[in-house]
């Protein structure tokens, strides 16, 4: 690419966010060795540069990008389930009640309520995804409002395998189309970046190689016309599905989700049917 990276030292751990240029800033997701295994710190430091990116007038579009061979592996599930600071998508009470109760709160702020937080972010937004996109990476993909993937990318959703219903942004009717979802998670199977393509969930699909100049470029377009433009129409789509149900849709299936959850602690005492590990693990590796 012809740009030059300015890192915005902002302390992250988890993540970077840089200026690439006028106009555009880059978050990127930095823990390749875990396949940038989404932790509750990394989920607040995207938060924070979102809403850095945001208030800075001098970006008009954000990417949201990744280090490494995968986009994200999803939630590492060794990370716990602990905020790392105070609520910032939600007003939360019972954070530390325990069992299901409790991880119902986390998951209402720290996952549902951050994600529609990013979907109304009042810029537009890119996602640029290679290799695997597993679950709850998709979370980070969906509320973005354009997706670009690289034609060796894969998406997938198998945790009906833990014996609950999906993740826990549940777009994947409006993201694929609901027989098409059907299969997606009945199965577990990977939607290959074609597929997703075909379906409307990913807008364009490139050869690795070429698949970060084409989001920049993009970015570049994008950042030509007006910012109010810009968020007025990004308002009016968002409303769109808002008015279709979405918003209704995801709240309901998040209460469905924690009521899988409470299923497993009352079996298995854990927030998860175990044997689940194994079938997604053998899937993953086939």
């Amino acid at each position: 690419m012809n740009t030059t990276d300015i890192v915005l030292n902002r302390g992250y751990e988890t993540i970077r966010l840089e200026r690439l240029e006028d106009g555009i800033a880059r978050i990127v997701l930095s823990r390749p060795d875990v396949r940038n295994a989404q932790s509750p710190e990394m989920l607040y430091e995207l938060d924070d540069a979102f809403s850095h990116a945001a208030r800075d007038s001098n970006v008009k579009v954000i990417l949201l990008a990744a280090d490494g061979p995968d986009f994200s592996s999803g939630h590492d599930l060794k990370a716990g389930f602990c905020l790392p600071g105070q609520p910032v998508a939600t007003i939360q009470a019972g954070l530390d009640a325990p069992d299901a109760a409790g991880h119902y709160a986390f998951e209402c702020e720290a996952y549902l309520g951050l994600c529609k937080r990013w979907r109304d972010i009042p810029k537009p937004t890119i996602a640029v995804a290679q290799g695997r996109t597993i679950a709850g990476g998709l979370m980070l993909l969906w509320p973005m409002d354009i997706i670009l993937a690289a034609d060796e990318a894969t998406f997938s959703d198998p945790v009906t395998a833990f014996g609950v219903n999906g993740i826990e942004y549940f777009t994947h009717a409006w993201e694929l189309g609901a027989r098409k979802a059907k299969e997606f998670l009945f199965t577990g199977a990977p939607l290959s970046a074609i597929e997703a393509e075909q379906v409307g969930m990913v807008n364009r699909v490139y050869p690795r190689t070429e698949l970060d100049e084409a989001a920049v470029s993009l970015a570049r377009r994008i950042a030509t016309r007006p910012a109010f433009g810009l968020r007025l129409a990004k308002e009016s789509v968002n409303r769109s599905l808002d008015a279709q149900g979405q918003q209704v849709a995801l709240d309901s299936a998040l209460g469905l989700h924690n009521l899988g959850h409470a299923h497993n602690f009352k079996q298995f005492d854990t927030l998860i049917d175990p044997s689940g590990v194994e079938v997604i693990r053998g899937e993953s590796r086939a």
